[in-house]
């Protein structure tokens, strides 16, 4: 029994070994919690276009929407642990829906980090009718309208919520929220003037305010973004300490080899150093992490530091999901 059990525990190995060497050798799936169009979907895209050269294999983005994005890192978690299925997501759906939904796994031990792929400030950001012209006079314009302005989310626990929710707290201001699959979807009522406001990633929306389609207050951020130097800080612009970004990366399911995380890992980290990705996200506001945070480890450690962080305001807050 004893030698059956061994010899069973090397075919294992084998195969293990075998199915890492030969990876990959069909198309991999990114599953993007969110709708086509917005900052994360179009993050992964920008990557994945460079993923395809060091891969040798078509990299597929699938959207998968709801539930402020836990659906599609559920469907991500179940996946097979062969490095065909990598899910895509953020500070929002790797940590703070961990402290709202009853998701059907662990969100921090059932799924492997492969990289830190950048961060990104939020901009606050109106339709051009809002008659404000800088922050506080958005402000006191919300506070004259209290509960009649709207502000979109992607849902409960998205990054456009909780970065909201601390708006709302700073100001002791109540303004009712309007949720959409995505903040693609939202940043085009946005521009339709269907909404009032967003507190939305300046990858998503940075480009409507550099076409004039939306009106930006400040950034979330100590510093300017280089993309949009005109744009103030919130500490210049008069809502000192509203510091708000979200962080990006990729996971794969638990009991991946790490044989196959590695390839996945340089794989992201050649797209990271390429001048053309760099430059694309760059453009956006999004800000690459140095060599030594684009480890497994480092996203392992950043999403617990995180989570430490968040859970106990999120739970504090009784946030529930929709």
């Amino acid at each position: 029994m004893r030698k059956l059990f061994a010899a069973t525990l090397l075919f294992l190995a084998g195969a293990a070994a075998a199915q890492a060497q030969n990876y990959p050798s069909k198309p991999v799936t990114i599953i993007v919690p969110f709708a086509a169009g917005g900052p994360t979907d179009s993050m992964a895209r920008a990557i994945s276009e460079r993923l395809r050269q060091s891969l040798g294999q078509a990299v597929i983005i699938e959207n998968v929407t709801g539930a402020a994005g836990s659906i599609g890192v559920t469907r991500a978690a179940r996946s097979a642990p062969d490095g065909y299925t990598i899910s895509m997501g953020h500070l929002g759906t790797h940590v703070i829906n961990g402290a709202i939904y009853s998701l059907p796994f662990d969100l921090i031990n059932d799924l492997e980090p492969v990289v830190l792929l950048g961060s990104n400030p939020m901009l606050i950001v109106s339709k051009n009718a809002i008659p404000a012209k800088n922050l506080k006079e958005l402000i006191a314009w919300l506070k004259a309208n209290q509960n009649k302005s709207t502000i979109g989310t992607a849902g409960i626990g998205s990054g456009a919520h909780f970065s909201a929710l601390y708006l709302q707290s700073l100001i002791d201001t109540k303004i009712p929220y309007v949720a959409y699959r995505g903040t693609g979807p939202a940043i085009q009522d946005l521009v339709a003037g269907q909404i009032d406001l967003i507190v939305d990633q300046a990858s998503n929306s940075l480009p409507q305010v550099q076409a004039g389609r939306i009106r930006a207050y400040a950034v979330t951020d100590t510093k300017r973004l280089p993309a949009a130097p005109d744009i103030p800080t919130v500490d210049e612009a008069g809502l000192p300490g509203f510091h708000v970004g979200v962080w990006s990366a990729f996971w794969v399911p638990k009991g991946t080899p790490k044989d196959i995380i590695a390839k996945l890992n340089a794989a992201a980290r050649e797209a990271l150093a390429d001048p053309a990705v760099r430059k694309r996200l760059g453009d956006v506001g999004v800000d690459i992490p140095p060599p030594n945070q684009q480890t497994p480890e480092a996203l392992r450690a950043l999403q617990k530091a995180e989570a430490a962080k968040w859970w106990p305001i999120i739970k504090a807050a009784n946030v529930k999901p929709e």
